[in-house]
């Protein structure tokens, strides 16, 4: 079987005997109609469990509209028009309309980079500004203990609307809905209490009831108070081809419903090798980006077997407490351990790795130096043949093996 995987800018071909050869994951077929702003047009006019937003909002109001950083493939400027148009046909004018990007712990953004993620119209019709974790009012505490404190311009808007997409995530279960609140425009401390219950087995991708971190995530948008979500679910080229408005936890567990009918991938039992791509440039950029796809292949491994990871990781691992924690523990099994105690945001996805290692073994190929990858606990292979070759002799001539070229999209569900 000859098969096709991303890595940085080119796409590689690999070859698996058919005899080991048990599948490859990809996105189901799914029948659509609207696609792209046609179709959030649609779903703005047609909400979920809610009435329209025109219909919500009263003249004199200050309206928020929670979107997504730059780390997110969200595309805002698709989105954001409509939203606006619905406001104005309310009577809300754009000058009582502001546009706040959710930044959870990430950096800030250029005024440049707000542009070109709203669009020239938008963020020439309205006020777009970044959260800052260091403003913020206290509005609640969750059951859990996470304090609800929230930027001070969202929790003193009339109005708060969140905008996302809705794509699995490894311990939230999916992204979108009231994740634009917690921790989009939350504070540090806040994010720390939430996302400490990744270490629970409850908390995975593709799980929402019994999910704490879920569960918090959405406590902390009940206590909030949020009017109106638009989430949008993307392909794999990142178009929009579905859209979910309304109530922001009916409209938002109708798009997972539908996410899961395109990427949640069915297979008959767990595999002894699985091979994932991050998906390529610029998903493989670093290690902590290219996380997600081996987080998602954990799910079709075997207990013992091998997952190959391919992961250019040209810019090496990534965010800053993720390098310290990956390159700063004895074993890989001391950074669960030590989450468990002290959770660090950018630890928690080293803990990830570690989590995988505890069922797996992992062959990393990426351009990164071999002796520093055995040095982060994972085994180094310079070109995926090799890789895959490898993987199949160690798990003996019969063993299976399952492709995953999409690896940050699919997600494996074992049949029953």
């Amino acid at each position: 079987m000859n098969l096709e995987f991303g890595f940085n800018k080119e796409k590689i071909n690999v070859t698996i005997p058919d005899n080991n050869y048990c599948g490859t994951l990809v996105p189901n077929k799914v029948e659509l109609d609207l696609t792209g702003e046609a179709e959030v047009i649609r779903g703005i006019q047609n909400p979920i469990g809610s009435p329209r937003l025109k219909d919500i909002v009263k003249k004199g109001e200050k309206v928020a509209i929670i979107t997504s950083d730059i780390t997110r493939p969200m595309p805002s400027y698709k989105v954001v028009p409509h939203v606006l148009d619905e406001l104005n046909e309310a009577g809300i004018p754009d000058s009582d309309i502001f546009v706040v990007f959710a930044l959870g712990s990430h950096g800030g953004h250029s005024e440049e980079r707000k542009r070109q993620m709203v669009g020239d119209k938008v963020y020439d019709r309205v006020r777009c500004i970044d959260s800052d974790m260091n403003d913020t009012k206290h509005v609640g505490t969750t059951s859990r203990g996470t304090p609800v404190d929230i930027f001070t311009p969202v929790v003193e808007a009339d109005r708060k609307i969140c905008l996302g997409n809705i794509e699995y995530h490894y311990f939230a279960g999916y992204s979108g809905g009231s994740k634009a609140i917690m921790p989009g425009v939350s504070t540090r401390d806040a994010i720390q209490n939430n996302h400490s219950a990744m270490v629970q087995p409850e908390a995975c991708a593709g799980r929402l009831e019994g999910n704490p971190v879920r569960e918090d995530i959405e406590e902390s948008g009940e206590i909030l108070g949020i009017d109106f979500i638009v989430n949008v679910v993307l392909n794999e080229k990142k178009e929009i081809i579905k859209c979910f408005a309304g109530d922001k936890v009916k409209a938002h567990r109708e798009g997972c419903k539908f996410l899961d009918s395109f990427y949640a991938i069915s297979i008959p039992s767990k595999a002894d090798v699985v091979v994932v791509s991050a998906g390529g440039f610029p998903k493989d950029i670093n290690m902590y980006q290219a996380q997600k796809a081996l987080d998602n292949a954990k799910h079709a491994v075997k207990e013992g077997g091998i997952i190959v990871w391919i992961a250019s990781c040209s810019e090496g691992l990534g965010e800053s407490h993720f390098s310290d924690w990956l390159t700063g523990h004895e074993k890989s099994s001391d950074m669960i351990t030590h989450i468990k105690k002290d959770f660090v945001l950018g630890g928690h996805k080293a803990a990830a790795i570690a989590m995988v290692l505890e069922n797996a073994r992992i062959f990393l190929v990426s351009d990164l130096e071999p002796d520093f990858v055995k040095s982060v606990f994972l085994e180094p292979y310079s070109d995926i043949q090799s890789a895959i070759d490898a993987a199949i002799e160690e798990m003996g001539k019969d063993c299976k093996v399952l492709a995953m070229p999409y690896g940050g999209s699919t997600l494996p569900r074992v049949n029953g």
